[in-house]
């Protein structure tokens, strides 16, 4: 007998990361227990010094906690400890919408896809979603969608759907809150289908505190950037730190060569010889790419066939009566 349950016939866990959210996760756990009423809940307590633990379990959830601090950290014990068909991973500061969960779980089982993102939505109301953050979030995810493609408009969300075998291949290597870029990266590396769903997003509970900070967070998350730049795309870094190089070089040499064609001397023996390294620092860079690029391309090849190893869910047309 068929049901109108999205996720109906698969294991469906509620993953949370969470520190001092005390005020809020009582809520959180209420809301999805409603929202998905056949899914496990799990907290994944950072070390809080408040009663996070204590008021998680007594709400029913399956509480466990990582001593070592940071979102990443957290999301790789998640994803090692956590057995299930689908994944829903959420903030537990009680600013995502509950109720969008079952929409973004039949988009993800409807069109195939190994990961659907909550764009976060906040309809203007006042403190939801800060002007900075908001002007961060778009940079930032230009940035990537420039770098690795895709058309992602809200790469940052902590609101996402997952199938097991991507979360199962995911490498999971980020410590703090720039696991968001690495979790949008891994799919586009992979090229694996993907889509978006707008859901409301709203303020904080009273009393509760955004861990987030702007800057200090944004730049670990430019590093990450750059970082999965260099290993993702190494051909196309290095090629830019050549080309650079090399463009510099010439520039220099310009006025050194027309000069010795003019005069047959070299007057400026220093100026040649930094022409000459940058030319040889061109051609260093271009090697290391081709390298790298080598090594990449293998890596990937083996993640994807990790990947394809791992089953994926049951579509709802293939539920039988």
């Amino acid at each position: 007998m068929q049901t109108d349950t999205p996720g109906h016939g698969q294991e469906v866990a509620v993953l949370i990361p969470c520190f001092n959210e005390a005020l809020a996760i009582a809520r959180v756990i209420r809301d999805f227990r409603t929202a998905l009423p056949h899914a496990r809940i799990h907290v994944f307590d950072n070390a809080s010094t408040d009663r996070t633990v204590d008021v998680a379990r007594e709400a029913g959830a399956i509480v466990r906690t990582v001593g070592l601090r940071g979102k990443g950290n957290v999301v790789r014990r998640m994803f090692a400890d956590v057995d299930a068909d689908l994944y829903v991973l959420v903030d537990g500061d009680a600013t995502y919408d509950a109720s969008s969960a079952p929409a973004m779980i039949e988009r993800l089982l409807h069109d195939g896809a190994d990961m659907v993102v909550g764009a976060r939505k906040d309809d203007n109301l006042a403190g939801a979603y800060r002007s900075g953050h908001r002007f961060g979030n778009r940079l930032l995810t230009g940035c990537v969608a420039m770098i690795f493609g895709g058309t992602f408009t809200d790469m940052l969300s902590g609101y996402r759907v997952f199938t097991r075998r991507y979360v199962k291949s995911f490498p999971a290597l980020s410590a703090g809150f720039e696991t968001e870029t690495e979790l949008t990266v891994h799919a586009l590396e992979l090229r694996m289908p993907w889509s978006e769903v707008d859901t409301p997003y709203s303020t904080r509970q009273e009393g509760s505190e955004s861990k987030l900070s702007t800057y200090k967070d944004g730049l670990r998350i430019l590093r990450m950037i750059l970082r999965l730049f260099v290993a993702e795309r190494p051909l196309h870094f290095f090629g830019l730190v050549g080309a650079l190089s090399l463009a510099v070089g010439i520039a220099i040499a310009v006025p050194l060569l027309t000069t010795y064609l003019a005069t047959h001397e070299v007057p400026r023996l220093p100026t040649a010889l930094l022409s000459t390294g940058l030319a040889l620092v061109a051609a260093i860079a271009l090697v290391c790419g081709l390298v790298m690029d080598a090594v990449t391309r293998g890596r990937r090849e083996m993640k994807r066939l990790f990947y394809l190893g791992i089953p994926g869910p049951t579509k709802p047309d293939d539920i039988r009566p």
